[in-house]
């Protein structure tokens, strides 16, 4: 893997077999992007495909998670060029509550730029399902 495998913005997926990975971790044709919060993994890649389009329909305000960071490796550099007019995105994790899955470094630029609120695209329970890679139902072993 790349280095952020709890990170805020997906890591390029190194692990996924016949997976390209380059220096700036982020994602094209070959690659995929993903999330991982302890033993559960999300494909980003798949999340992006999901909400293409979609109005945002959440609001998250960036004090409210800033504790979080301190679980998310943030690139600040990186940070400081993402555009916090980009929804995030938020998955319903089961037995756990609402989880932002893409969008870290926005809500990191967020907070140091004083942003006070940031829009959200919510995943459906199916959409969560589908993108999830492994952890709850899908096993610790389960990788697409």
């Amino acid at each position: 893997m790349s280095g952020h495998t709890a990170s805020g913005e997906p890591a390029t997926a190194a692990s996924q077999p016949g997976t390209r990975v380059s220096a700036s971790g982020r994602a094209d044709r070959s690659r995929v992007e993903f999330f991982q919060m302890m033993a559960w993994r999300w494909d980003i890649t798949i999340a992006k495909k999901l909400t293409e389009g979609r109005a945002p329909e959440g609001r998250i305000e960036p004090r409210e998670w800033a504790g979080m960071l301190q679980l998310v490796s943030i690139n600040r550099e990186h940070a400081a060029q993402t555009d916090v007019s980009v929804p995030l995105i938020v998955a319903t994790v089961p037995n756990g509550g609402m989880l932002i899955i893409d969008g870290w470094h926005r809500l990191y630029k967020a907070l140091t730029t004083g942003v006070s609120e940031l829009s959200a695209v919510v995943l459906t329970a199916e959409e969560e399902l589908a993108c999830r890679m492994h952890g709850g139902e899908k096993g610790q072993g389960y990788l697409r």
